[in-house]
């Protein structure tokens, strides 16, 4: 099987490593030094396992520059460009895919296209209906930085949604190499896959903030944090995760995701989902509030990085 994929980021980059195991995958990208790393095998980012396939597994990967040809006598092409908010519109910028996808049809009369970038709800359809196409398919990634390979060879989920004739084709191709073999496999439609990946974005964003605002609480109360977490989340149903106070959540995901699920539910009874936003920017307040509140003038940060290891 040929496949092409467009955006060597985490999602690209490692989707397309464990696909060329056993397809012929050309990696797309428009960084010039990044394509020339990784021809030389050497990932562009810390991923530890993602660098121990290169340089253990014989890969049939090649990394180029993008370009319309690439497109051409290929099964499969995979869309993972980034989807940045629009400060300005209020929602995910998609038109980098739009116009990806429009090349992409243009050349070839026959391939699925899969988005694995993260777009508006309706996207999907939406670009079905303006290129008269069926062809086009969603789904959702799930994956943490550092993590991103093993997060693709033991999924917690596969969601697919579109045409269930190509998302049955992407599914087999995806569980071919995974090693959880009682991984669910969903197929939905589009909007609905576009939904599931908005919301279970949202969710995170929001245990953050509640974490959060239990600590906040606390240190205006006097109360010790650690004992209140502690006791809430030995209740299985809460459980005892993803729970740690911090200045927020952050990287690049959550913040561009929840901002643009504003926009999402904008004249729906939705509180819930419109506090998250608000939520978080409260929180880096308050702790800015509190070092000076505090007459604190030397501040130390331990790790810039966005996950501990």
């Amino acid at each position: 099987m040929k496949i092409t994929t467009v955006g060597m980021g985490y999602v690209g980059l490692t989707l397309s490593v464990l696909l060329s195991q056993e397809h012929d995958v050309v990696g797309l990208d428009i960084n010039l030094q990044k394509v020339e790393q990784l021809n030389n095998k050497i990932c562009p980012f810390i991923d530890y396992e993602l660098e121990r396939y290169f340089l253990n597994k014989d890969l049939k990967f090649e990394a180029c520059i993008y370009d319309e040809k690439y497109f051409e006598k290929v099964d499969c092409i995979i869309i993972a460009i980034p989807t940045d908010f629009d400060e300005n519109k209020g929602v995910l910028d998609t038109e980098g895919i739009e116009s990806v996808i429009a090349d992409c049809l243009s050349i070839n009369p026959v391939a699925y296209i899969v988005i694995k970038s993260t777009v508006p709800i309706g996207f999907t359809n939406y670009l079905n209906t303006k290129f008269h196409t069926d062809r086009i398919i969603f789904s959702p990634e799930f994956l943490r930085e550092g993590k991103a390979l093993l997060d693709n060879l033991f999924p917690s989920r596969i969601i697919l949604g579109g045409r269930a004739e190509y998302c049955q084709r992407f599914g087999r191709l995806l569980s071919e190499f995974s090693l959880n073999e009682v991984a669910p496999i969903l197929l939905t439609n589009s909007a609905e896959a576009e939904a599931i990946k908005l919301f279970s974005n949202s969710y995170l964003a929001m245990r953050i903030a509640f974490f959060n605002e239990i600590d906040s609480f606390s240190i205006m109360k006097g109360l010790n944090t650690k004992n209140i977490i502690e006791g809430i989340c030995s209740e299985e149903r809460i459980g005892e995760f993803y729970n740690n106070p911090s200045f927020g959540y952050g990287g690049y995901c959550l913040p561009k995701d929840t901002k643009h699920m504003l926009s999402e539910c904008e004249g729906l009874p939705t509180v819930l989902l419109d506090s998250i936003v608000l939520s978080n920017q409260k929180r880096s307040e308050f702790i800015a509030t509190q070092i000076t509140k505090n007459n604190i003038y030397n501040v130390g940060i331990y790790r810039l990085l966005a996950k501990k290891d």
